[in-house]
């Protein structure tokens, strides 16, 4: 197993143990499984996102902390929060991340995230310039997100 995948799972123990907030010490942390503290930050700034549900806070010097939060909202406004996070373009490598964490999370169905990885993929813009294809994607995706939040509501 990879050292980034050790440390996401021991960040991701934390989180559950403690209802979903967690303090890190970087340099403890790091000396406690035995990596460099920039291993941390690499696997905080990867994995633990925005996009993929968590809120990251940082305090630096000597009694510094990193502080992980996982949203924990309804479903429609963690939609919303994906959507207003992807911006004017996304590749496809950035919408399966997305997708796949919305999925792993319940946020989508395994059926949706299949339909809308579909519409999203490279082969569907083969015809279309990469800048012109992660402009139509990321506008794609947000349309895509949007309309099933609002089908939810009906």
């Amino acid at each position: 197993m990879k050292m980034s995948d050790i440390v996401a799972q021991y960040i991701m123990r934390m989180l559950d143990e403690t209802d979903g907030n967690a303090e890190i010490q970087r340099n403890e942390l790091a000396n406690t499984l035995g990596c460099v503290p920039s291993q941390i930050n690499y696997v905080i700034t990867s994995r633990f996102t925005p996009e993929q549900g968590y809120i990251v806070e940082s305090r630096r010097g000597g009694g510094g902390y990193i502080r992980i939060t996982r949203v924990t909202t309804d479903r429609r406004v963690a939609i919303m929060h994906i959507v207003n996070s992807i911006g004017d373009r996304i590749s496809s490598s950035s919408a399966y991340t997305i997708l796949s964490n919305m999925s792993d999370r319940g946020m989508i169905t395994e059926y949706e995230r299949i339909l809308i990885s579909s519409a999203l993929s490279d082969k569907a813009y083969s015809s279309i310039t990469q800048e012109k294809r992660d402009i139509l994607r990321a506008a794609i995706m947000k349309n895509m997100l949007i309309t099933l939040v609002v089908l939810e509501n009906r």
